[in-house]
C-alpha cells in the first residue's frame, strides 16, 4: 500500500530548552485520529510520520462492523529528549500545552516509548487538558459511563501489574503462540529472547513464560541477561525500575550478563524486539538465528534488513499487527465492547489477535509474500469499507 501524504505534519521547538517535538496526523476518521506520544533522544519527524501511518493501519486492521468500537484515523506525537533528563517533565507539559488545540479537537493520545500513561495524564492535567483522549468523547453514546469504565479498567491489577500494561503484551504473546501453532511447534521447549523489559516487553515475557515457553534472554539498557536453561521472568519483572531496568542483585547463579546486543544472536526460535525503533538493521541482521521476529516495538526492523531476513527464511510478524492490541484494548473498553475485567479483556485480546495473525499469515502464504505485505493488502481491502461507512480526511 502506497501511503498518501499525511494530513498534517507539525514541528514544534521548545522555547526553554530548544528541543523539538513533532505531531503527524496521517488521517482522520469521523474527525478523529489515534496515536501515542513517545519521548526519546533522536526522535525525528520522519520517524513520527512512519508511526502515524502505522496507526492508520492498526485502526483499519481491527475494524469490525459488528462492534461498538469506531475505527479512528492514525496519528503520532514525538519529543526529542531522553525521558530521564531532569528537564523532561517540564518539556512534556509545554509540548502538551502547545498541542492542546489539537488534542481537544482531533488527536487522541497516550503513553508510548519513554512515557507512562500516569505521566501523560499528570502532564495533560497541568497543561489544562480534560484528558489526553478527550477528542473521542463526542463519538461515545454515554461519555460518563465510558470514562468510568476506562478508569475502572486502568485500576485493575493482575499479580501486581496494571491491566493497561498487560493488554499489549497479551496481544504480542498471542501473536507468537498463533505463529507457533500454525507451524506445529510445541510451546514446551520453544525459546524466546526479548529486547526491552518495559511495559510491552515485560508483559510479553510473562505471558509467554506462563504459556510454557522458555525465556532465555532479556535485554535492558544495562545489557543482556541470559540463561539457556531459562530465566526467572517473575523475579526479573519484580526487580525492574520505572524504566524497565532490572536490578542485577536478583540474578541467579546460572544467569549471565552479556553485552546489550547479545539478544540478537540468542539461541532461540523467537526474537521479540520490544524497545526501540530501528534495532535490527542490515549490519546486524545476519547475527539472528531465530525463525521468527515478532515486532512488539514500533518499527524495530529496517525494511532493507527485513528483505535480507526474508531471504534467509526468517519470518517477521509486523508491528502494525503484533502490537496493535494495546490501542484496540483502549477503544474496546471505552466504547463498551468489553468491561473493566482482566479475564474478559485477555479473552477478547487473544481471540482478536489470533484471528488477525492467522488471517495475515494465510494471506501471506496465498500471495507468496511477507506478513507485512499481507497486512498492507488487508488494510487496502478494509480502508474503502471504513471510508464508505464513516468517511475520512486524508
Amino acid at each position: 500500500m502506497t501511503a498518501p501524504a499525511p494530513l498534517m505534519s507539525l514541528v514544534w521547538t521548545d522555547h526553554v530548552t530548544g528541543r523539538r517535538g513533532f505531531l503527524v496526523v496521517d488521517r482522520l476518521v469521523r474527525g478523529v485520529a489515534s496515536g501515542g506520544l513517545r519521548m526519546r533522544p533522536g526522535c525525528t519527524l520522519e520517524e513520527v510520520a512512519g508511526l502515524a501511518r502505522g496507526m492508520t493501519m492498526k485502526e483499519a486492521l481491527h475494524y469490525d462492523p459488528e462492534a461498538r468500537y469506531v475505527p479512528l484515523g492514525g496519528a503520532k506525537g514525538g519529543i526529542d529528549c531522553d525521558p530521564q533528563d531532569p528537564q523532561a517533565y517540564g518539556l512534556l507539559v509545554r509540548y502538551l500545552r502547545a498541542m492542546r488545540p489539537y488534542i481537544e479537537s482531533f488527536w487522541t493520545t497516550g503513553e508510548d516509548l519513554g512515557l507512562t500513561q500516569d505521566l501523560v495524564d499528570r502532564a495533560a492535567a497541568e497543561a489544562g487538558l480534560v484528558s489526553s483522549i478527550q477528542a473521542v468523547y463526542p463519538l461515545l453514546d454515554d461519555e460518563a459511563a465510558a470514562r468510568e469504565r476506562l478508569a475502572d479498567a486502568f485500576a485493575v491489577e493482575v499479580d501486581g501489574i496494571g491491566l493497561d500494561e498487560l493488554a499489549g503484551g497479551c496481544g504480542v504473546a498471542e501473536s507468537v503462540l498463533a505463529a507457533l501453532d500454525r507451524a506445529d511447534v510445541p510451546y514446551a521447549g520453544a525459546r524466546v529472547a526479548v529486547q526491552g523489559l518495559g511495559t510491552m516487553g515485560g508483559a510479553t515475557a510473562r505471558f509467554l513464560a506462563r504459556a510454557g515457553l522458555t525465556v532465555v534472554a532479556v535485554a535492558d539498557i544495562k545489557g543482556t541477561i541470559a540463561n539457556p536453561a531459562g530465566l526467572d521472568v517473575e523475579a526479573l519483572l519484580a526487580a525492574r525500575d520505572g524504566y524497565g531496568t532490572v536490578d542485577r542483585s536478583v540474578l541467579r547463579p546460572g544467569d549471565r550478563e552479556l553485552p546489550g546486543d547479545a539478544w540478537l544472536s540468542a539461541d532461540a526460535e523467537v526474537l521479540v524486539p520490544a524497545a526501540v525503533s530501528y534495532a535490527i538493521d542490515t549490519a546486524n541482521q545476519d547475527r539472528i538465528r531465530a525463525r521468527w521476529i515478532v515486532e512488539a516495538a514500533n518499527m524495530p526492523v529496517l525494511p532493507q534488513a527485513e528483505e535480507l531476513l526474508a531471504a534467509r527464511g526468517v519470518t517477521v510478524l509486523p508491528d502494525v499487527v503484533v502490537n496493535s492490541g494495546t490501542n484496540a484494548w483502549w477503544w474496546w473498553t471505552l466504547f463498551g465492547d468489553i468491561g473493566a475485567d482482566a479475564e474478559e479483556a485477555f479473552a477478547h485480546i487473544r481471540r482478536s489477535m489470533r484471528a488477525l495473525i492467522e488471517l495475515v499469515l494465510a494471506r501471506a502464504e496465498a500471495d507468496g509474500t511477507t506478513p507485512r505485505a499481507a497486512a498492507h493488502a488487508l488494510v487496502t481491502d478494509r480502508l474503502p469499507l471504513i471510508a464508505d461507512r464513516f468517511g475520512w480526511y486524508r
